[in-house]
C-alpha cells in the first residue's frame, strides 16, 4: 500500500512541478533554452522515477511471497535513529557548505553515509564519493555555469 501512495503523490509531485515551471515568464534574450529547462528535466526525473515504481510493485506482484511476512513495528526504535542521525548529518553539512567548500564538504558527507549503508566496500565508498563530488563540481562550474562554495582548496 504504501508504493502506491508515493507512486500517487510522485505522480501528483511531477504534475505540480510542471504547473510550476510553465508558469515561469520566457525570455526572448539570452540563453536559449530559457529558465525552464531544469525544472523540466526535474519533472521527467520524476516521472521516470514513478514509472520505475509502478514497475517494481507491478514485479512484487507477480512474486508475491507464499507465507504473509510479519508486520514491522512502525514504531522501529533503529530506524529511527538512523533517520534522525541523517537528518543531523545533513544539518552538518549545510553547515560546513561554505567554509569548507563543494567538494570537500559533499565528499566527507557522501563517504560517511555511504561507509554506514555499504559497510566494508572502503575502496567503492571512497571512489564513489570523491569521483561524485569532483564530477558534479566540474559539471556545475563548468559546463552549466553555475558557482559553487570554492572552500579551503585552491580551485
Amino acid at each position: 500500500m504504501t508504493d502506491r501512495v508515493i507512486f500517487v503523490c510522485t505522480l501528483i509531485l511531477a504534475g505540480a512541478y510542471f504547473y510550476a515551471t510553465e508558469q515561469l515568464p520566457s525570455l526572448e534574450i539570452g540563453d536559449p533554452l530559457g529558465p525552464k529547462a531544469f525544472p523540466r528535466l526535474l519533472g521527467v526525473g520524476l516521472v521516470i522515477t514513478a514509472v520505475v515504481l509502478l514497475f517494481e510493485m507491478l514485479r512484487a506482484r507477480r512474486q508475491a511471497p507464499a507465507a504473509p511476512a510479519e508486520p514491522k513495528d512502525p514504531l522501529d526504535r533503529g530506524a529511527q535513529l538512523v533517520v534522525t542521525a541523517a537528518a543531523v548529518w545533513t544539518f552538518l553539512y549545510f553547515l560546513v557548505f561554505e567554509p569548507l567548500g563543494y567538494v570537500l564538504s559533499t565528499t566527507i558527507y557522501l563517504f560517511v553515509l555511504m561507509a554506514y549503508f555499504n559497510r566494508g566496500k572502503w575502496t567503492a565508498n571512497v571512489l564513489t564519493a570523491v569521483l561524485f563530488s569532483a564530477g558534479s563540481y566540474l559539471m556545475f562550474t563548468k559546463l552549466l555555469g553555475v558557482n559553487l562554495a570554492p572552500g579551503i582548496l585552491p580551485f
